[in-house]
């Protein structure tokens, strides 16, 4: 359990720090510092719940088990490796005037606030105190969104912060219903809102009650995910921030946002006994990656494109936790992983790219494989990961998802083969010209460091091609806490 503590201490006390620091590459040091020592502890803390199982705190309000510790590791690699990308990026950010001294600092400050709200939602057994750590997550992205402060950076930040304003304040009324129906059979208690009580009684919480509060835990914590129609803020977000912050908004917020609805859907499920509540996130995830994988033809912003790749993504990882089998259980869990390793790995690329183009407009960035090759291949790698292709670990994810897909709902197979084709066309019809085409004049290499990118994506080939044991125990451990049942 000291492992957990430290793990909520050492994003805290980077805030502290940074938040004095003036030099923009001793500031990224210090970043990469902090966030090296909580991947340190992640990593301690996992080793603990894999040889003792799951750990609850004397005070019980930290709960830690197979489901969210290895999610828990998963925030702290891509926070370390999007700390590796970030110190250069931003300090070439500053050399161009974007930023100054005092937005740097805000910048590290908040990231490190971004994680120990993250580390939060996962580590906490309340789901009070777990709506509380997405607000402050919501806070955190909303500074960076906004950090260039130029007028679309501006509305962008605003329409985020409006959104899901309202979006978790629906999560809010839905977590007032789950202390309701468990203050009902419990009487009023301070751990009536604690996850592993509720989840211990929940065939006694009132049916019609739970059914009402997860359509508003639904609807709040999907906003966070991306789901249509609740999507508008992500495309503007992601443009307009810092491209760090997309790496970890789209690898780490939106995993977190599903892992919290995937949570209420446990208790839902106890309560009703039914599948209403895997339907709702069937409805939602499918809707949601039919829209996006049509919206990613229609995009001129580099960074909107791989925006609407991410809605996709989330979408069928919604999908197939609705499913609620074993085995599209199994492959959603996969596909957080691949997905995460693989979509942060992108946005480090883009932000290459569009350093080295000077503008985020997919029709003035040429050339990248002969200007700078690394950030050219780079992405083109990426991209053909995160398009499903093979051996890479999204491919498996993906398959996993269309195999338990035809096990139960055969007739959806199709939808889901098609969009994956309309997503494939329409990335590559976008890449395409970016990678291969012709070097614009004047375009100068710019300094990249694409280790992140190369270990990320090396990650995610390996995982294509075997799963490691220890992994893959988490995932069937988590499968059987999430669905009763272990993967065939």
């Amino acid at each position: 359990m000291i492992a957990a503590y430290l793990l909520l201490f050492i994003p805290l006390a980077g805030m502290l720090i940074l938040s004095w620091v003036n030099d923009s590459h001793q500031a990224g040091r210090i970043n990469i510092r902090f966030n090296t020592v909580a991947l340190i502890a992640s990593l301690w803390l996992a080793v603990n719940v894999l040889l003792q199982g799951p750990i609850l705190s004397n005070t019980q309000m930290i709960y830690i088990d197979s489901f969210n510790v290895y999610l828990i590791a998963l925030t702290a690699f891509v926070g370390l490796t999007t700390s590796i990308f970030s110190g250069p990026y931003m300090a070439h950010e500053q050399e161009l005037g974007k930023v100054g001294k005092k937005r740097l600092r805000l910048y590290y400050t908040m990231y490190q606030g971004f994680m120990l709200a993250m580390y939060l939602v996962l580590t906490t057994n309340n789901m009070g105190v777990m709506w509380v750590a997405m607000e402050g997550a919501t806070l955190a992205t909303v500074l960076l969104v906004s950090l260039y402060r130029t007028p679309e950076s501006v509305e962008a930040a605003w329409k985020y912060f409006i959104l899901c304003g309202v979006g978790i304040a629906q999560a809010l009324f839905g977590t007032v219903l789950l202390y309701f129906a468990s203050e009902q059979i419990q009487g009023i208690q301070e751990n009536a809102l604690l996850w592993t009580v509720l989840y211990k009684n929940a065939n006694l919480l009132n049916p019609s009650v739970m059914s009402i509060a997860f359509v508003f835990l639904l609807v709040g914590y999907g906003t966070k995910i991306g789901l249509v129609p609740l999507h508008n803020w992500l495309p503007d977000a992601h443009s307009e921030g810092p491209t760090p912050m997309s790496a970890i908004l789209s690898g780490l917020l939106l995993n977190d946002a599903l892992y919290a609805v995937v949570r209420c859907k446990m208790l839902v499920d106890g309560s009703l006994g039914n599948h209403q509540a895997g339907n709702l996130m069937m409805g939602f995830g499918l809707l949601s990656f039919l829209v996006a994988v049509l919206f990613l033809h229609r995009q001129h912003d580099i960074k909107r494109l791989f925006s609407y790749s991410s809605i996709e993504h989330m979408g069928l990882m919604t999908f197939a936790f609705g499913i609620g089998s074993p085995w599209a259980t199994f492959a959603a869990l996969f596909h957080m992983t691949t997905h995460s390793l693989t979509k942060s790995a992108i946005f480090v690329t883009v932000g290459y790219a569009s350093q080295l183009a000077k503008t985020q407009r997919m029709e003035k960035i040429r050339g990248l494989i002969h200007t700078q090759p690394a950030i050219g291949w780079g992405l083109l790698m990426g991209t053909v990961a995160i398009a499903g292709f093979p051996p890479f670990g999204v491919f498996a994810s993906e398959f996993l998802v269309l195999i338990a897909t035809m096990d139960d709902y055969p007739w959806l197979t199709p939808l889901l083969l098609l969009g994956i084709g309309i997503a494939f066309a329409g990335l590559f019809r976008q890449i395409q010209p970016m990678v291969y085409g012709d070097v614009p004049q004047g375009q100068l290499p710019i300094k990249a460091n694409l280790w992140p990118v190369m270990i990320h994506l090396g990650i995610v080939l390996c995982l294509g091609l075997a799963i490691p044991s220890f992994l893959g125990n988490w995932f069937n451990q988590a499968t059987q806490l999430i669905s009763g049942k272990l993967p065939l």
